[in-house]
């Protein structure tokens, strides 16, 4: 009798994470910044720069972006306080984790973006090119 399939245990992190989160849809996220939202752009350097920016975001890096986005840091980045933050990686499975991990910072209404980027350029939305987005403050 053949066994079931397993789902990796990062499946049911990503899985788990997204239960936590109300996601939002691409062309859902503009009326969420003209309503104040921030979109934060965990990709990395190297994707922004291949595959070009959103004028609109932050770029924060993923290993500091609990430090940035927890206003009790010393280290925050005073553009996200106050603010709901909507993520958005390559895909839209990185960011869901992160989204997960800020709300459990106290960032409740943390969220992220259904297919990420790719999500983001398949329906049409603005990129700019590197280098013509959001800059990262000095620290």
């Amino acid at each position: 009798m053949p066994q079931p399939a397993l789902v990796p245990p990062v499946e049911l992190m990503v899985r788990r994470a997204r239960r936590k989160l109300d996601r939002l849809a691409p062309l859902q996220v503009p009326a969420e910044l003209a309503r104040g939202a921030a979109l934060v752009d965990i990709r990395s350097e190297v994707q922004r720069a291949r595959d070009g920016e959103l004028a609109d975001a932050v770029p924060v890096p993923r290993n500091v972006l609990e430090w940035r986005c927890d206003q009790h840091s010393p280290w925050r980045d005073e553009r996200l306080c106050g603010r709901r933050l909507i993520l958005i990686c390559d895909e839209g499975f990185q960011s869901s984790l992160a989204a997960a991990a800020l709300q459990e910072l106290g960032r409740a209404g943390a969220t992220d973006v259904i297919d990420g980027f790719r999500g983001w350029v398949a329906t049409g939305l603005p990129v700019v090119p590197a280098g013509l987005g959001a800059a990262l403050p000095a620290i």
